[in-house]
């Protein structure tokens, strides 16, 4: 292409070079490379007498200078505007003897992509370089963009000249480029983007989500691997009713391009992750507070995404270069000295990756346990990776709520009743201690407690006259269980409970309260159930009694309902 002369005009008095063609959206913009400008203004420049708008001529002093085809310096007052640099492509305009600079950069990408540039710690409101399905495109060499972007003003450079290239568009594949420091003419990107088959559900759907929420925005520490040593991440979310790749939807809803959302105290759209994990010494002051920024004695600044307390942060870099050793940290009155920075490698997007059915999570990215498995992978603050249990959910359905009572308890496999239905397993587990006071809060057992019972629910304890108490557990370890019921049937000072009476655990042992009920647990083998369900209310049932299985994908039944009436 060649420049429109038309759309250009030139001030003799200011050195003014302005573009007044049509803006990008409008019937007919124009676009020239810098060496098809610096070659106009030196035909003007050669002329006898200047005409029109155009006041350059043989009289004036030389408008500009060339270093190579991608490096154009203007000289003496000539100058450009940030609406002429808009217009301008393929390399570098130098002016003000180098106090403002305009450095090319060029996208090679897919046709279509829309990019956008993180600049000084902020995401540049005006993407103009997106119009028109990116400007100057050149299908054929594979790049998708061609413009300039102001890195250097008032002498001095705008955050070290340092650029971030993304590419957030819903629906499609995350991409990231960093340029460090751009040099003169042109600066690669190479940001790409395709359809992302698991992120194919309407925009609208996924921002109206409401039960997605991060527990703890910051330093956790929760055991996701079921290994009783808790690891720590820098979140814990919660994806509610939602599937896994539910959530991967909403986190890159969270940080798309044009993103009102809130992460850590940053904008969504410029919320990148962890980039750098910091150790630190000579704490003073208090503690470092997550989601606030601190500031480094290099100049450079930073959001704290999690502090342990102690001696380490974890970060996303904002402006400048990372710190190093001896640096000093400073976060209101709270100081501390750099002991050591290692950088760490930011996915795009943040969250991770997602196969549709499970979750390859990125560094540090924390969900809590419950909502994982054994399929899904989690990799915490050390790197390492952590993979869930297998946590599997039995249900049973064709319930009617308030009147069906629930039973679903161990069987030995083989064990039947008078009638030829499965029995309940009662010798499961035998007390270890004797229990004779009211109001216990323990019950111990003489092995250790199945690695698949619920982490919260029931336990039936055989007293001495042969009735089995049923007792709420909140939490069991090893071989006791911590009961919390205050019902009456924690008393024992009456009628005792003598040590190696029969304990089994009750994995559904309750009225129904909907047209389900069913447990959670950690799958270690295939187990053996009785499923009872009894209705002898409004609507009576005959007994639906059955066996079931739970397995590696856990199990379901739904009752029969023969009526009794």
């Amino acid at each position: 292409m060649a420049i429109v002369a038309a759309d250009w005009t030139i001030d003799r008095a200011t050195g003014a070079i302005r573009y007044i063609g049509d803006d990008h959206g409008g019937a007919s913009p124009s676009y020239a490379t810098v060496i098809e400008f610096h070659r106009w203004l030196m035909d003007l420049a050669d002329d006898a007498a200047s005409t029109g708008d155009d006041e350059l001529d043989i009289t004036d002093t030389l408008p500009s200078q060339r270093s190579t085809d991608n490096i154009v310096s203007l000289l003496g007052s000539y100058n450009i505007d940030d609406t002429a640099a808009e217009h301008l492509f393929d390399g570098s305009i130098i002016q003000s003897s180098g106090a403002e600079i305009y450095d090319g950069v060029v996208n090679f990408g897919n046709a279509g992509i829309a990019i956008q540039i993180i600049q000084n710690g902020s995401v540049l409101t005006d993407d103009w370089w997106n119009a028109n399905g990116g400007l100057n495109a050149n299908a054929a060499g594979g790049i998708s963009h061609r413009f300039m972007i102001k890195v250097r003003t008032g002498g001095a450079d705008i955050d070290g000249r340092k650029l971030i290239g993304i590419s957030r568009e819903y629906g499609k594949t995350y991409s990231e480029f960093v340029i460090n420091a751009t040099s003169r003419g042109n600066n690669v990107l190479a940001l790409s983007n395709s359809d992302d088959l698991n992120n194919q559900t309407a925009i609208g759907t996924i921002a109206a989500l409401a039960d997605i929420s991060n527990l703890t925005e910051g330093f956790a520490s929760f055991d996701v691997d079921n290994n009783g040593t808790p690891e720590n991440y820098y979140s814990e979310w919660d994806i509610g009713a939602n599937s896994i790749n539910t959530f991967y939807e909403r986190m890159k809803w969270l940080t798309r391009d044009g993103s009102a959302s809130t992460l850590y105290g940053l904008n969504g759209e410029l919320f990148r992750g962890i980039t750098h994990e910091i150790t630190y010494g000579s704490l003073a002051g208090g503690n470092f507070a997550d989601s606030t920024s601190v500031t480094f004695g290099n100049g450079a600044t930073a959001q704290i995404l999690a502090d342990n307390g102690t001696n380490k942060f974890w970060m996303q870099i904002l402006t400048g270069t990372a710190p190093t050793a001896s640096d000093s940290i400073t976060q209101g009155g709270v100081t501390a000295t750099v002991s050591s920075v290692t950088g760490r490698t930011v996915a795009t997007p943040f969250v991770g990756v997602s196969t549709g059915s499970a979750i390859i999570g990125a560094y540090g990215v924390g969900i809590q346990a419950a909502d994982l498995q054994a399929t899904d992978q989690l990799f915490d603050l050390t790197n390492s990776a952590i993979t869930p249990p297998n946590n599997v959910v039995y249900s049973v359905g064709g319930l009617v709520s308030g009147e069906d009572r629930v039973l679903v308890a161990p069987w030995d496999g083989t064990t039947t009743d008078a009638e030829g239905n499965p029995a309940v397993q009662f010798d499961q587990l035998s007390l270890n201690t004797t229990l004779s006071t009211d109001n216990i809060t323990s019950v111990v057992v003489s092995t250790a407690i199945p690695s698949d019972t619920p982490s919260t629910g029931y336990i039936r304890v055989a007293d001495d006259n042969g009735f089995y108490r049923r007792l709420h557990f909140s939490s069991w370890t090893g071989s006791t269980f911590t009961v919390d019921s205050t019902d009456g049937q924690e008393d024992f000072a009456g009628v005792n409970a003598t040590a190696g009476n029969n304990v089994w655990i009750a994995y559904i042992d309750e009225l129904a309260s909907g047209t389900s009920a069913s447990f959670t647990v950690v799958y270690s083998a295939d187990r053996d159930l009785v499923v009872k369900v009894r209705d002898g209310g409004a609507s009576p049932i005959k007994e639906f009694i059955t066996s079931g299985l739970l397995s590696n994908s856990g199990g379901s039944v739904t009752a029969i309902r023969t009526s009794d009436s």
